[in-house]
């Protein structure tokens, strides 16, 4: 736990622990491959944080403002967010349909990466992933599972509540 503890202060000054460590010390490590995994949790973390962020805003808004039909659908707000979210260059997320009956034609799934979540997630898997590069940096694309967890939401896509409607699709570079 120490020399792990002293891998990640070190990693943060940039100061690969191979070079303080000394033959037979327990200092000796594979900094490259410890920071890689470090900077791939903290991703993963970031996504976690983000999705139940993302989903708790969905079921408050609707829960408070969504009654009817013509209501303005939460997830349209969500859109709103992630857009805004991509425009600052945070990260991107994406709604993504499920049902092969989409709401909106724009949530059918596009690229194979989304069109693989869909299948996992219809397959009964909450959590899809894939590390990838673009432009030379690691990419860390998850699907997130959006079940219809309302009354409102069973309305509005027909069927009934545990429904599986679609995915949030996220991408992140792993820094």
């Amino acid at each position: 736990m120490k020399r792990a503890l002293l891998c990640a202060v070190l990693a943060l000054f940039g100061i690969p622990a191979i070079q303080i460590a000394r033959p037979g010390s327990f200092y000796a490590e594979e900094p490259e491959k410890n920071k890689e995994d470090t900077s791939l949790e903290r991703t993963r973390k970031q996504v976690k944080i983000l999705d139940d962020l993302y989903k708790t805003a969905v079921v408050s808004i609707t829960n408070k403002y969504v009654e009817k039909q013509s209501d303005t659908p939460a997830a349209a707000v969500a859109k709103e967010i992630f857009d805004a979210m991509h425009k600052k260059g945070w990260h991107t997320a994406r709604l993504v349909d499920a049902t092969g009956k989409p709401k909106n034609k724009e949530n059918l799934p596009l690229t194979d990466f989304e069109k693989k979540a869909v299948a996992e997630i219809r397959a009964g898997k909450p959590y899809y992933e894939e590390i990838t590069q673009r432009d030379g940096k690691r990419l860390l694309r998850v699907g997130t599972v959006v079940p219809s967890v309302l009354p409102q939401c069973a309305i509005c896509h027909g069927g009934k509540q545990g429904k599986i409607l679609g995915a949030i699709v996220y991408e992140l570079p792993v820094d």
